[in-house]
Parts: C-alpha cells; structure tokens; sequence
C-alpha cells in the first residue's frame, strides 16, 4: 500500500506561492501543489477563479468563526474534508496519478 503513496511524483508535493486578495488585502499563501490543484478544480466547478474561491471562502469562516489563524491550514483541511466526504473535482477525477 505504501507503495502509492511513494511513488507519486514530486511536483505534485512541491509547494507554490499564490498571492491572493482577501477582504481587501493582497496576501501570499504557501500550499503544494496537490492543494492548489485541488482548490483550482473546485473553483471551477463553481465558476471561479482559485483566488476567488478563496476569498469567497475567507469570508464566509470569517462570518462564521470570526477569524482565520491559519489560512494554508484552512485550505488544506477543506480540500481533505471536501474529499473525505467522496466530492472529487470534475478536473480532477480525469487526472493521471
């Protein structure tokens, strides 16, 4: 089984900085590539750009929790909820391993 895991090409856990506005301000966030792919296929099954979905995102945990400690974190734990629950990305149930 492990094997898998281990033989999943490196650019897929090789991270990348988007810059991203949330409520106004430009930030950068720091997630691999996995996630961004991820996070890219469910903003457009929804008709967004990543930054957008993101922001949309941001600002609905912030209506709700208040704030957000860690926004990579927060990102990637929706990714992992998002497919926990069986949900796999239309782009992505197309791709190669």
């Amino acid at each position: 089984m492990c094997h898998v895991y281990a033989s999943t090409h490196p650019t897929r856990y090789e991270s990348t900085t988007r810059s991203v506005r949330l409520q106004g301000s430009v930030t950068s966030v720091r997630l691999e590539n996995e996630f961004w792919d991820i996070l890219d296929c469910l903003a457009s099954d929804q008709g967004m750009t990543a930054g957008r979905f993101i922001s949309k995102l941001y600002g609905e945990v912030i209506a709700e929790k208040g704030s957000v400690p860690n926004l990579a974190s927060m990102l990637r734990v929706a990714c992992a909820v998002h497919l926990h629950l069986g949900n796999v990305p239309t782009a992505l149930s197309h791709q190669p391993a």
